[in-house]
């Protein structure tokens, strides 16, 4: 009788998680630089920033999607001038995918607004609610590299 209900305390725990962590996240992503980008598009354009150059493969395999699928994502993202495709230095039959000085500015920008929204909600916060957050940011971390 315990077991059952603890088990559906957590359970509850989980979902009243996972509803409260999505809706965060939704909020958090529709801050962005370019209102038509989608999330998977912005990925990749973050990915390239972080990681530099990638081939289509590379970037599919990171963003875990098919190639097909990669390919018309750099496509639009090229038909816009946020990357750059380039012949490959040491093996001509590859070609490297790379951000674009606008698109740079487009990671640039999504990054800085996100980072002010998190800003101007912390700064409504009081100081236990501000260090709750922080311990969360901790765990849901250690939890994200399991």
């Amino acid at each position: 009788m315990l077991t059952n209900r603890m088990n559906t305390e957590i359970s509850t725990e989980a979902s009243d998680l996972r509803m409260a962590t999505f809706r965060f996240a939704r909020r958090l992503r529709s801050q962005r630089a370019v209102d038509t980008m989608s999330d998977g598009q912005f990925a990749v354009l973050a990915a390239l920033s972080v990681h530099g150059p990638h081939t289509l493969g590379e970037l599919a395999e990171r963003e875990r999607v098919s190639a097909p699928s990669m390919n018309r994502t750099v496509n639009c993202l090229e038909e816009s001038a946020y990357l750059v495709r380039t012949p490959d230095d040491d093996d001509r039959r590859k070609v490297n995918i790379a951000l674009t000085e606008s698109g740079r500015e487009v990671v640039t920008e999504t990054v800085r607004r996100r980072d002010q929204w998190l800003v101007d909600i912390l700064e409504g916060l009081d100081d236990d609610q501000r260090h709750i957050l922080a311990q969360a940011a901790v765990i849901m971390g250690e939890v994200a590299a399991r």
